[in-house]
Order: C-alpha cells, then sequence, then structure tokens
C-alpha cells in the first residue's frame, strides 16, 4: 500500500543538495539508534538535528543530523563551547508515502476521505511497519495549531470568558483537536500514563472528523467549548486539590468524546423513526449510548490505551461510559436531586472514588448545558445555534409526516421561549447546586450570567428579533 525509502541525512553545516528538495515525504521518529549507526540511547542528548518541509503541505523534505559527540572538533569550532542540548530527541526514520498507491487503493473511497487519509498517515504510526515509530512534538505543545493567534489563545484557555467560536477560526476548524491535545500535555498525562503522542494525534484527528461538521450545535465546536468548561471546572480548589490524574483524564476524553458522531436529532426521532440506534439501546439513553460506544471504538481503533492491562483498560471505558450517560438530559432531575441530597448530608468526601466520580458526572453535566451561562455574546449564538437545530429536526418531522416534537416546531416556538424555559427549569437548579458545592468567583460569575442573559431574552426587542428568526425558511436560517 506504500512504498518507504529513507531520505538523506547530511550534517546540518552542509549545503543541501538540489536534487534533494525535489524528494518529498513525511518523518516519524523511532526507538532505535541503530537506523543512522548513531550512539547509544544515552547518548542521544549528543545528537541535533533540522528538518525541511514542503511549504504547500508540510510534508518532510529533508533531514540533517549532526552528531557533536562524534565530530573531530578542529581550527575555531574546536575552541567554540559546546551548546546544552535541550530535548532529547530519538532518532528519525523518514519515509516517502507514495500517494498514488494509496489513492489507486482507494479509489473507491470520495476523495475527501482519500486527502483525510493522506493528512493521517503522513503522521501516524505506519500499520505494517517493523519499527515502532513514535514522534516528540515541539516545546510550544501547540504543533498541531502552527498558528501563532491560536496559540496565544490558549494562554487564556482558563478564562471563564475564553471565545471558542474565535478560536475556532483561528486554528481553521481544529479547535477540538488543538484544545484537547494542548491540555493533556498541561496535565502531564502523556508522561504520566506513557501516551504515544502520534496514536493521541490519530485518535483526536478522528474524533474531530467523527462530529457531523453540518449540524448547527452538536458539532466539534461544541464540543471544545464543553472541554474547556469543564477545564474550568477543575481548577476549582475542591476539585483541583482532590482529583487524581486518572480522574483528569477520564473527564478529559468524556468531555471531547461526549457528542461523537451526534445525527443532529434527539432521542424522540431516532424512536419515533424506528432507526436502528432505537432498537439497538432498547429506547434507553440511546444517543448517549451511541456516543460512548463509538467513543470506545476510536480509542480501540488508534490504540491510544493498548499498552494498558487488560483489566485497567476495560474498567476505564466503563467508568467514561458512565461520565458520558449522565448527560443524558432526560436524567437531569434523577441527578440534580441525588446532588441536592448528598449536599444536604455533607456526604461528598472527594477522598472517596466513587465520590470524586459523581462529582465528574456533575461536573460534566454542568459543561454540556454552561452555554446560558456565559456572556450574552456567546450565549445568544449558541441558543440560536441549538433552536435552529430543533427547528430543522422539526421541518424533517412535518415532511414526513410525523408529530413535531416539543420546542421543535418552528410556527409555535420562538427562539427566546425556548431559552427562558430551559434557563428556567434545567440549568438553574443545576447550576444553584453546583454553587452549593463550590462557591467560588467563577460559580457566582455563571449565576450573574444567567441571570443577565435570561433578562435579555425577556426584552421586547430581542424577542422581535428571534421572532423573524422563528419565521425564516430552514435554508434562510442555516445562512444566520
Amino acid at each position: 500500500m506504500e512504498v518507504c525509502c529513507q531520505l538523506p541525512v547530511l550534517p546540518l553545516d552542509r549545503p543541501i543538495p538540489k536534487h534533494v528538495l525535489i524528494r518529498r515525504g513525511a518523518i516519524s521518529l523511532c526507538s532505535s539508534s541503530a537506523l543512522f549507526g548513531g550512539p547509544a540511547p544515552r547518548q542521544l542528548s549528543k545528537r541535533r538535528g533540522a528538518v525541511s518541509y514542503d511549504s504547500s503541505d508540510q510534508t518532510a523534505l529533508y533531514i540533517r543530523m549532526l552528531d557533536v559527540r562524534g565530530r573531530a572538533k578542529t581550527g575555531s569550532e574546536s575552541k567554540r563551547p559546546e551548546r546544552q542540548e535541550l530535548h532529547t530527541e530519538q532518532y528519525c526514520d523518514c519515509r516517502e508515502i507514495n500517494y498514488a498507491a494509496i489513492a489507486a487503493a482507494n479509489s473507491e473511497r470520495p476523495v475527501s476521505v482519500v486527502r483525510n487519509l493522506h493528512r493521517t498517515l503522513s503522521l501516524r504510526r505506519c500499520s505494517n511497519s517493523s519499527q515502532p515509530l513514535h514522534v516528540s512534538p515541539p516545546e510550544n505543545r501547540a504543533f498541531l495549531l502552527d498558528l501563532p493567534k491560536a496559540t496565544c489563545m490558549l494562554k487564556r484557555l482558563g478564562r471563564w470568558n475564553f471565545n471558542i467560536f474565535l478560536f475556532d477560526q483561528l486554528s481553521d476548524g481544529k479547535s477540538l483537536l488543538g484544545l484537547t491535545y494542548h491540555l493533556f500535555h498541561e496535565y502531564g498525562l502523556l508522561d504520566l500514563f506513557q501516551l504515544d503522542p502520534l496514536k493521541l494525534r490519530g485518535f483526536l484527528v478522528m474524533v474531530q472528523e467523527n462530529y457531523h461538521s453540518q449540524n448547527p450545535y452538536h458539532n466539534a465546536i461544541h464540543a471544545a467549548d464543553v472541554t474547556q468548561a469543564l477545564y474550568c471546572f477543575l481548577q476549582e480548589p475542591k476539585l483541583s486539590e482532590s482529583l487524581t490524574s486518572c480522574d483528569i483524564l477520564l473527564a478529559l476524553l468524556a468531555a471531547v468524546t461526549h457528542d461523537l458522531d451526534h445525527p443532529g436529532v434527539n432521542q424522540t426521532f431516532l424512536i419515533k423513526t424506528n432507526h436502528y440506534l432505537a432498537k439497538l439501546y432498547k429506547n434507553t439513553s440511546v444517543l448517549e449510548n451511541h456516543h460512548w460506544r463509538s467513543a470506545v471504538g476510536l480509542l480501540r481503533k488508534s490504540g491510544l490505551l493498548s499498552h494498558l492491562p487488560a483489566e485497567d483498560r476495560l474498567g476505564l471505558e466503563e467508568r467514561l461510559g458512565s461520565l458520558i450517560l449522565a448527560t443524558d438530559i432526560s436524567r437531569q432531575n434523577e441527578f440534580v436531586l441525588d446532588f441536592r441530597a448528598r449536599l444536604e448530608r455533607s456526604d461528598l468526601d472527594l477522598s472517596i472514588a466513587e465520590n470524586r466520580h459523581f462529582i465528574l458526572q456533575m461536573a460534566l453535566k454542568c459543561a454540556d448545558i454552561c452555554n446560558p451561562c456565559r456572556p450574552w455574546e456567546h450565549s445568544r449564538l449558541w441558543g440560536r445555534r441549538v433552536t435552529q437545530e430543533f427547528f430543522s429536526q422539526g421541518d424533517i418531522e412535518r415532511t414526513q409526516g410525523l408529530n413535531v416534537s416539543v420546542l421543535c416546531d418552528r410556527n409555535t416556538n420562538t427562539v427566546a421561549q425556548i431559552q427562558i424555559s430551559f434557563m428556567s427549569f434545567v440549568v438553574e437548579p443545576l447550576f444553584i447546586e453546583w454553587t452549593r458545592f463550590s462557591d467560588t468567583q467563577l460559580s457566582q460569575t455563571m449565576l450573574r450570567h444567567l441571570t443577565l442573559n435570561k433578562a435579555r431574552w425577556s426584552r421586547p426587542d430581542e424577542a422581535d428579533q428571534e421572532e423573524q428568526t422563528r419565521r425564516s425558511r430552514p435554508d434562510q436560517s442555516k445562512r444566520t
């Protein structure tokens, strides 16, 4: 399926031959130092190198390596002090991918799929390689973005007014990918769990691409927004002082995948149309079960956790499912009442694993529906998006001769009405209990935004403007 060959290796101080510049390929790293006849791994700090890339698609063109220890120092070079190396990069195995062969093997796939395959293959482990390939990302930890403005925004990731829409634009539509990779480095999860950076990137690429970009609301931007909100909650004193690294790993994985492969319609629609997912999960938490199983499938496909013992890996998958299933909105009252009862009994000792897991469930639920608690500019946009998705489902139901689901009828509902009802009966009770648990500046800020946003939606001028949105045709509303 692919033809591999090594790119030439020359010292850094030698010019690049012109004939080499026409070579194209992808770079990956392997643990074997024998590839280039180099020194033992403990001497790798004495090596440094550089990689040249094609400016159009950033594939590796040329690599130059310099063995500081092995070279004879003569003339002025011997007087120069030896620089202390900052990195201990592994030796590079540069392989050229035969794109024509890949395209031929995948000729029956859509062009977009083949293009995505090219991008993934250039940076992931080759499945038929005899050498394990690894990559050591640059120290800025935002190499997946490679965009200065997006990287700069990551410094403000822990702020509640973080603009996820702007970040998505600056990251070229890869907000979920870049944000999550940054957080894995922020918490040191790659080192703690010995995660392969290449596998992590492959997993996140698949997650990003398995969110439906055509969904106005349940898309990768929503997943990134939930992940950012959860990160803010994880920094709260009660959580940051109690959660283990395993808790944080599970929380981030759950936030990233909690709406994976969402079809843009709700459970009621799947049940009334006899969808196979409704039959598979017996009309119970249909979407949430699908999100969980899809997440497990991508974890196994990427091999991100394959190095862990089978028992530990299965345990992580089960706990991941418990977190994702908690986001089922039909179980909202059940969780809020349980949360309230535990707080009244003072029965939330976070030194107990079961209590920490419950708090993570509540934190993820808060992050999932926190849009009304955001600043007005962001909250309003999210409100319009989710209502647009509701109305689109109602239009489909009306076209198919089905009863239009509650909140999905654009002829009887407005954005303002839906948002006020959602805030009053779903969001507010949950965040009041969360504030009882963690009465911090962030919690007070969220409640203040909630109150202000509810009042803003109630204003006549806002209601009149949203009335026009309600009455607009489906094709027009998608462009708003």
